[in-house]
């Protein structure tokens, strides 16, 4: 039996009614004890329930008496227990019995409260009041039967201060470990509603809330992600486990998702990991495994084949010598273009099952795309025109060849469906800060039904005669080794092919190696600029935004500022970021990652967590030395 079981069984045999609140004013734990004392129904006794709309319930079932107004009553005690100080107090219920009601805050936010009928105890001390001239002895025998009651009442007591202590620390652990996690995990009840969560699936799917306890899944993933979860969701709900994956579109991401039933009451645990990049990985190194596979299938036949054309070429060159006939002369020629054409595509097929792999270095996008418009633009005749929108910054890490021949490919395509006019449009961005997207569209006649099924597949081509049917299939094994996919349909002017590929950035430091390092902490400031110089790298040095800004204005060679968010005075780190354009700059913290500031920083520029090693250093950086 699981921790958690055996608390609320031992919680269950105090006499006693107990509650935890948490600081959202929501129900974390209650006894059977509770429930029963205010003949509450179950809406009321689950984790999650409100404070607020369990006391509108007995408010409406007379627990406090007549009351005038009732929602300035349930408001009056909604407003108090947010403000909540200890307590004890004694009050005579509607149905004449007598409780006490002491309360105590944790330190983690909200309170728990223990009551007790004291009813009995009440009545012992009326008797003493009214009698004790006539029932001496009688009183006697109750004062004793008091002292025992109080005895046990305070080991009760001391009972529960022990296991409040105790729920404080599993509380406390639990949260610290599952905040820990690089994962999302919850758990739904029966009716779909968290009562859990660990705060981390705004980390997981961006866009997503934190704050989730008492919302359905379905309002907290949206419409299209809910539709992909909930059949699995169901099936937990019959007992049924299970792990899969599904592609979030709102955020880009690959989620692996694992359902649990739970197995003491009706509800599903839930864990889900972004896997995007392990899913990059997996499809590049599913490519590579086909390409190897094909080449050794392939090279076989090629070598044969390539055999038997030589010997073709060989008898029909002799052949042609022997002063053939004027009828014959045509097919001999014919055979031998034949010939030369399947060697021509022989050699295609050893161009895309040889050992390629892709090979990312960084690339500056304005400059690579420049080139690939200087290198297709002869090719093209004068009536179409080729345009190229770039809307993605900075550098990435790609295969400059095997991407230009890709794209390559892909706009001498659509000039052969333009004719001798039309237009060809190139775009690139940043999608979600996971996918560089580029696409290619044109104004010609579009794909076909057909083509769109069968386009990517090796020798399918609608040029007839004049196509080997491996152009579109050599950009999809581009994208493949790249860990990315590609698209085709149709707009309404034309033909459009979309890429998606591995946002991997790029931020290499310029060619010079000042860096300028922002830290208040003498101590810390002291450690990193050790860390830099064992890079090789010179470095200067500021305590707040202000020295920072001064110390930069002069020193125009300055290849990089580092800072931390948290400085001196009121501006931090983030302020840097529009004081000092132009100039690249990264941030270091020791914030958690749902701080505010910590969570704008990452948004604008890349972040270091503290603490760090020198190897975090340097692969922060994207250099293992400055350029000399």
């Amino acid at each position: 039996m699981s921790t958690t079981a055996l608390t609320q069984a031992g919680l269950n045999l105090i006499q006693q009614a107990l509650t935890i609140y948490d600081s959202d004013l929501r129900l974390a734990v209650c006894n059977a004890r509770f429930a029963e004392m205010f003949d509450l129904p179950a809406s009321h006794t689950t984790p999650g329930a409100h404070f607020e709309d369990t006391i509108r319930h007995l408010t409406s079932r007379g627990e406090y008496g007549p009351v005038d107004d009732p929602e300035s009553f349930v408001r009056d005690r909604v407003e108090i227990a947010r403000a909540f100080q200890p307590h004890y107090m004694e009050r005579t219920r509607a149905n004449g019995r007598t409780i006490s009601v002491e309360g105590a805050p944790l330190p983690q936010g909200g309170w728990v409260t223990v009551y007790t009928d004291i009813t009995d105890v009440k009545t012992q001390e009326q008797l003493l009041r009214t009698r004790s001239e006539l029932l001496s002895e009688e009183v006697l025998k109750r004062s004793e039967e008091l002292s025992a009651t109080n005895r046990q009442l305070a080991a009760t007591n001391a009972a529960l201060k022990e296991a409040r202590r105790e729920l404080q620390e599993i509380e406390a652990r639990t949260r610290t470990t599952t905040e820990m996690m690089p994962a999302h995990i919850a758990r739904v009840d029966a009716t779909g509603r968290y009562t859990f969560s660990n705060r981390r699936l705004s980390v997981v799917m961006p866009g997503r809330p934190s704050h989730i306890l008492g919302l359905h899944i379905s309002e907290t993933l949206g419409p299209q992600a809910y539709a992909r979860v909930k059949p699995h969701l169901e099936a937990a709900y019959k007992g049924q486990q299970s792990t899969f994956e599904f592609t979030d579109e709102s955020s880009s991401r690959r989620i692996r998702a694992a359902f649990t039933p739970d197995p003491l009451e009706p509800g599903v645990y839930i864990m889900s990991q972004d896997v995007t990049e392990e899913t990059q990985t997996r499809a590049a190194l599913q490519q590579t495994r086909r390409r190897e596979m094909a080449a050794q299938l392939i090279s076989g036949m090629a070598h044969d084949f390539s055999n038997l054309l030589t010997i073709i070429l060989g008898m029909q060159s002799k052949l042609s010598r022997m002063a053939p006939s004027t009828d014959a002369a045509p097919l001999i020629s014919a055979t031998l273009q034949a010939a030369r054409r399947g060697g021509d595509l022989l050699n295609r097929i050893a161009d895309i099952t040889s050992q390629r792999s892709w090979q990312p270095k960084p690339v500056a996008l304005d400059p690579f795309l420049h080139d690939l418009a200087t290198l297709a633009t002869p090719s093209l005749p004068d009536g179409i025109k080729l345009t190229i929108d770039n809307r993605t910054e900075g550098a990435f890490m790609a295969d400059a060849g095997l991407l230009q021949d890709a794209l390559l490919n892909l706009i001498l395509n659509a000039r052969d469906a333009c004719g001798e006019t039309g237009a060809i449009h190139l775009s690139t961005q940043d999608l979600q800060s996971t996918w560089l997207q580029i696409t290619v569209t044109d104004t010609g006649p579009g794909f076909s039904d057909k083509a769109l099924d069968h386009g990517l597949d090796p020798f399918f081509t609608t040029k007839g005669g004049e196509g080997s049917g491996l152009g579109l299939a050599m950009v999809y094994d581009m994208t493949k080794l790249a860990g990315g996919s590609v698209r085709l349909s149709n707009t309404a002017a034309g033909a459009r092919v979309t890429l998606r590929l591995p946002l991997r950035p790029a931020d290499e430091l310029p060619d010079n190696s000042l860096v300028l390092l922002v830290e208040d902490s003498d101590d810390l400031r002291a450690s990193v600029r050790e860390m830099l110089i064992d890079l090789g790298f010179a470095v200067v040095e500021a305590a707040s935004v202000t020295e920072a800004r001064t110390l930069a204005e002069g020193l125009p060679d300055l290849a990089l500022v580092l800072s931390d968010i948290s400085l001196e005075g009121e501006e931090t780190g983030l302020d840097l970021i529009d004081h000092l354009k132009g100039i690249p700059l990264r941030l270091m913290t020791s914030l958690p990652p749902d701080h505010p500031h910590h969570a704008a920083a990452r948004a604008r520029v890349p972040v270091l967590p503290k603490p760090f090693a020198t190897e975090d250093l340097t692969a922060f950086l994207g250099q293992e030395r400055p350029p000399e």
